[in-house]
């Protein structure tokens, strides 16, 4: 999963065609922009075929979340646990991915209807700690995310995690050769931990 901040509506769709031609399936436009802006990026990527599933992220409230569904987002993603937000959207079928830290976030956000939890920041807490973590709660899907690159990307896979969401390493400047070349070296990394080879 991509993350971008700062994207706008004229260079949203040549960003989702980068990250889509280097295997890239979803991507995520956060609401800590101009919140208008955001909604516009959504709104350009969802309003065309680019193959990739696109959702909104820093969701802090149920209206942020309403606009984000009304400009086409796919799904929503939070940097924290607001068991009342991850409800909501989990009655409308919207797949929520809330942030969480600790055990017990994690627990509370699954058993609120998210659809997977957003280890957040994955660059601080590791491998180490969502592999322990995935112990006593195996069944509820991780997706670390947070300072990964594609050294780590395969180590988090390894570890347990379903996918890794990507910010400022995948999508740098928005140039579309830059992020296609990263967007293929982290996807590689993810299938090579997937099938258990050496990365």
């Amino acid at each position: 999963m991509a993350i971008a901040r700062g994207t706008t509506p004229e260079t949203a769709p040549a960003l989702a065609d980068a990250l889509a031609a280097g295997g890239v399936g979803a991507f995520e436009i956060t609401l800590n922009d101009p919140v208008d802006r955001a909604l516009l990026g959504i709104e350009a990527i969802a309003s065309r075929s680019s193959g990739l599933d696109v959702g909104a992220g820093t969701v802090l409230t149920i209206e942020a979340a309403q606009a984000a569904i009304d400009a086409g987002a796919t799904f929503l993603v939070m940097p924290h646990t607001d068991p009342e937000l991850v409800a909501w959207a989990a009655e409308r079928l919207i797949p929520a991915l809330p942030g969480a830290a600790t055990p017990t976030e994690v627990l509370a956000a699954w058993r609120a209807g998210a659809a997977a939890v957003k280890v957040f920041p994955a660059s601080s807490l590791g491998a180490t700690f969502l592999r322990e973590l995935r112990g006593p709660l195996p069944d509820i899907p991780l997706v670390p995310t947070g300072g990964v690159t594609a050294e780590t990307a395969g180590e988090f896979i390894a570890a347990g995690a379903i996918a890794v969401g990507l910010g400022s390493w995948l999508v740098g400047d928005g140039a579309p050769d830059g992020v296609t070349s990263r967007a293929r070296r982290v996807v590689a990394a993810v299938a090579a931990a997937r099938d258990g080879r050496p990365q």
